[in-house]
Formats: structure tokens, C-alpha cells, sequence
């Protein structure tokens, strides 16, 4: 019983951090339809910014909104590539990782002493500090305070998107993805909503990069594989699962999502398989989650006729 309550926590705990890397993802992919790869350098990026300022004594708390910022202006430089310099999308997020790869090893070996890997254990994170050491540590003899603090945060990511979704410049991105030509319309820029919106989902996956990295006390450049197909796997599973749910925010369903999708991988690893597997298992389920979804729109465009 409590092998499976310690599985039920873990996957919570790494649901809701992988969660904040799925809103950025929701906001790129499916707001803008805008296939950004730069998403494996911007969340290691974060990460690597949070350990070696947190082993500089700055407050961790403050490291997640520094982190956000790193993040943010990965997003722009990808936007100005593709809006002012007009390259395509995909080669947008190609060369702005590629350029991260570098940046981030630059990171390391400059304040890191050339070590590949920034750790911080034992220094203060928002799991011991602040907010964080105000919640209970433990409940029941397990141990629950990162659960708590990653879920705090997760949350408080989702409620500030959905009120900047209401916002007048984020009706502006919405329309953006949607239509370009009714925004310019408008009289409205959509380059600057494009942007904009690249931003945004950067800096959130250089926040989740900033909490994963808190709650392992490391950070390195390795953090960054596969989170692209981390991220939009949570977000299309979640919208396909919860679709029916009709009063159910976007939002929420990409957060729970991720949850489930990581429910997948746990269950999987506590079955046995090799970890050495587990990036095709992440692999596997991606192409599951896109073909069930095109399924699904497949099915909605025939009723819809």
C-alpha cells in the first residue's frame, strides 16, 4: 500500500512541475500553432540560471522569476527570427536551441568552475523557504511538502494564464493563431502577439526548468532531451481526454494532462521497464496521443457536416 501511495505522490510531484512546461507548450502549439523546439534549451536554461544563482546566495523564490525572464527572451529572439527576419517556424526553434546548447555549456563553465553539473544540495529552495516553509513537511509519514509547492505553483501558473487569456492582448493571441488577417484587421500587429506569445511559453518552460531543478538541487544540460515531446504529449492528451468536459478551462486540462501522462510513465516503470527505455515509451505515447486526436477531429469535422 504505501509503494503505491509513494507512486500516486511521485507522479503528482513531477505532474504538476511538468505541468508548467505544458502551459508554455499550450500557449506555442496550440494557441499559436507555432512548432517551437527551442523548448529543449529554454527549460534547461532555467534550470542552470536558477542553481548557479541560488549558489550565489539569491533567494530561490526570486530564481523562478529570473528564470522566467531567461526564458522569455529565448521566446523573443525566436519570434524576431520568424516575424522580422521571416524564417520558417520550425527553423525558428532549431537555431535558437542549437544556440542554447552552446549558451548553456557557456553557463556552466564560466560560473561553475567548467563542471558540467551546477548542484546545490543543502542550499535554500521554495521547497525550505518562504511560502514553502510554511507548509507542513510531512503528512502521514509522507513526506509532501514538494508535492504541496510544486502544485502551488503549477496553479498559480494556470490561474495567471487564464486572466491574461481575458486580457485584451490575450484575445489578441488567441485571434493570432486563429487568424491572422482579422487581427491585421484590426489594425493590430500580429508579429508583435507572435512574439509576445513565444515569450510567454518560453519563460514558462524555463520556470518548470527552475522548479524541477529546485526540487532535484542540479541542474545540467542533459534536462532539456525530449522535453518538446514531454510537453506537447501532456498538452494534446489532455485536451483529448477532457474534451468532452464542457465547462472544464484549456488550462486545466493540459494540467491535468500531465499528470496523466506521467501517471503512464510511472506505472510503466513500476512494472518493470527499463529506464533505459523510457524516452521510447514517451515516444510511443506521443504518436499515440496525435493519432487519437486526429481521430477525434476527423469525427468532429463529419458530424459537423
Amino acid at each position: 500500500m504505501n509503494v503505491i501511495l509513494n507512486i500516486c505522490k511521485v507522479t503528482l510531484e513531477e505532474g504538476f512541475m511538468y505541468a508548467i512546461l505544458a502551459l508554455g507548450l499550450y500557449i506555442t502549439y496550440s494557441i499559436l500553432d507555432f512548432p517551437d523546439l527551442s523548448v529543449d534549451g529554454s527549460m534547461p536554461l532555467g534550470a542552470i540560471v536558477t542553481a548557479l544563482l541560488i549558489l550565489r546566495g539569491v533567494d530561490p523564490w526570486l530564481c523562478l522569476c529570473l528564470s522566467f525572464l531567461a526564458g522569455a527572451l529565448c521566446g523573443v529572439v525566436t519570434g524576431v527570427l520568424h516575424v522580422k527576419l521571416h524564417i520558417r517556424p520550425l527553423l525558428c526553434g532549431i537555431l535558437v536551441y542549437t544556440g542554447l546548447l552552446s549558451i548553456n555549456l557557456v553557463l556552466l563553465y564560466f560560473f561553475n568552475n567548467g563542471m558540467s553539473v551546477a548542484s546545490f544540495f543543502r542550499m535554500p529552495t521554495i521547497f525550505s523557504t518562504g511560502i514553502g516553509a510554511l507548509l507542513p513537511e510531512t503528512v502521514g509519514g509522507f513526506y509532501l511538502r514538494t508535492l504541496a509547492v510544486s502544485a502551488l505553483v503549477a496553479v498559480a501558473c494556470k490561474l495567471l494564464l487564464d486572466v491574461y487569456l481575458k486580457t485584451k492582448s490575450g484575445l489578441l493571441l488567441r485571434a493570432t493563431g486563429n487568424n491572422e488577417q482579422y487581427v491585421t484587421m484590426l489594425a493590430r500587429d500580429p508579429g508583435q502577439s507572435k512574439i509576445l506569445g513565444l515569450a510567454l511559453g518560453n519563460g514558462f518552460a524555463a520556470l518548470a526548468g527552475s522548479v524541477i531543478a529546485q526540487s532535484k538541487g542540479s541542474a545540467d544540460q542533459q534536462m532539456g532531451v525530449g522535453m518538446v515531446v514531454l510537453g506537447l504529449a501532456s498538452v494534446i492528451v489532455g485536451l483529448s481526454l477532457f474534451r468532452k468536459a464542457v465547462h472544464m478551462r484549456a488550462t486545466t486540462m493540459v494540467v491535468l494532462g500531465s499528470i496523466a501522462y506521467k501517471a503512464v510513465l510511472s506505472i510503466a516503470l513500476a512494472l518493470g521497464l527499463p529506464t533505459e527505455y523510457l524516452k521510447l515509451l514517451m515516444a510511443a505515447l506521443f504518436v499515440l496521443a496525435l493519432v487519437l486526436s486526429g481521430k477525434k477531429e476527423k469525427h468532429k469535422r463529419r458530424a459537423a457536416q
